[in-house]
């Protein structure tokens, strides 16, 4: 399989990146990036692109993919609509039908969040911003878009890109994993679940973290 990973010099990107790079399965990653993702290994190939709203120049570097992880996102808080829409719903859409283009037979799996409201009618602005992006990513035409809703997400230790104030919620995750594991799950698990679908798909577009943890292990599975 060979895959493209956007967003690998975020948190959640270097893991599905660092994921991708240990499994024989797949065979060749290129990362597009406005900056590089800090990682060096023979089956990854970088291509640095600061304008992700102007794609010609690179066309040629995304031709040939089995499945797109698209792991780039931004924080709604402290932005006004308009840019959040610009650059979560009108960013993703210019370089989903931009790949559809150069491998209409590949899979795209995006990462949305808990919550997520496809009614687009709802209170909450990143919900319903998230759920126009979910509702017309499905419109393109690919082999399958799968969208993925995970809630709180543990990093891995000794990641380069954790954010910070991740440092002082991880005693967290064992009380809410015992209380509320419907809304928890690891980092390394959503990247393990995004591989799984890419190499088999999943019997549903939407994968709540509930199925985020079935697929994991389902991929854990695999290799046994």
């Amino acid at each position: 399989m060979k895959l493209i990973i956007t967003g690998a010099s975020g948190m959640v990107g270097e893991e599905v990146l660092q994921e991708s790079l240990k499994q024989d399965s797949v065979s060749s990653v290129v990362v597009i990036g406005r900056r590089h993702c800090g990682i060096v290994h023979p089956k990854l190939k970088e291509v640095i692109h600061s304008d992700f709203f102007n794609l010609d120049t690179i066309d040629a570097d995304l031709k040939g993919y089995d499945a797109c992880l698209f792991c780039l996102g931004v924080s709604s808080v402290g932005m006004k609509e308009a840019e959040f829409f610009k650059m979560t719903h009108t960013l993703t859409l210019k370089f989903a039908k931009f790949l559809y283009q150069q491998n209409p037979e590949m899979l795209f799996c995006y990462i949305s969040g808990a919550g997520t409201d496809t009614s687009e009618k709802g209170r909450q602005m990143w919900a319903r911003v998230k759920g126009k992006t979910e509702n017309d990513l499905q419109q393109i035409g690919f082999k399958g878009v799968y969208l993925f809703r995970p809630g709180y997400l543990q990093p891995s230790p000794n990641m380069q890109h954790t954010l910070k104030y991740y440092r002082y919620l991880k005693w967290m995750y064992p009380f809410l994993n015992s209380v509320v594991p419907g809304y928890v799950s690891t980092l390394q698990q959503l990247a393990k679940a995004m591989l799984y679908v890419s190499l088999n798909g999943y019997r549903q577009r939407i994968l709540e973290v509930k199925e985020i943890r079935a697929a994991a292990t389902m991929f854990d599975g695999m290799k046994k």
